[in-house]
């Protein structure tokens, strides 16, 4: 076997590997979360943004007492089902179910890393 083809097959199988072992890292970055919770307030926006990847953003304003300085809370929306409950509740007081998801490698998944997973509307 000629040398030049030994290296190009040498160069395709770490180029292989290294594409094999960044899928798997995405893969248990989307899949395996680092917290679950939930958050209640009232969304202020929500979006479908991006250029080349478009992701569904929103923020959420959260109020401990009325009258105190509200905290925001930045989230992605991954299943466009949760997106439409979202659209249909604007405006109301929603309890958002999240996992966050740290170590996500590129924005095309999302830009924060809360991934909102249940939508309830808040009595």
């Amino acid at each position: 076997m000629p040398t030049t083809k030994r290296l190009f097959i040498g160069v395709v199988a770490v180029i292989g590997a290294a594409l094999l072992v960044f899928c798997g890292y995405v893969w248990l970055s989307l899949h395996w979360s680092y917290s679950k919770g939930e958050r209640a307030g009232y969304m202020q926006k929500f979006s479908k943004k991006g250029w080349l990847c478009k992701t569904w953003e929103g923020e959420l304003l959260l109020t401990t007492v009325p009258g105190a300085v509200p905290e925001k809370f930045e989230f992605t929306v991954r299943d466009d089902a949760v997106a439409q409950q979202l659209f249909a509740n604007a405006g109301k007081r929603v309890v958002l179910t999240y996992a966050q998801h740290k170590g996500v490698p590129t924005s095309c998944f999302g830009d924060t890393e809360y991934f909102i997973e249940q939508v309830q509307v808040a009595q």
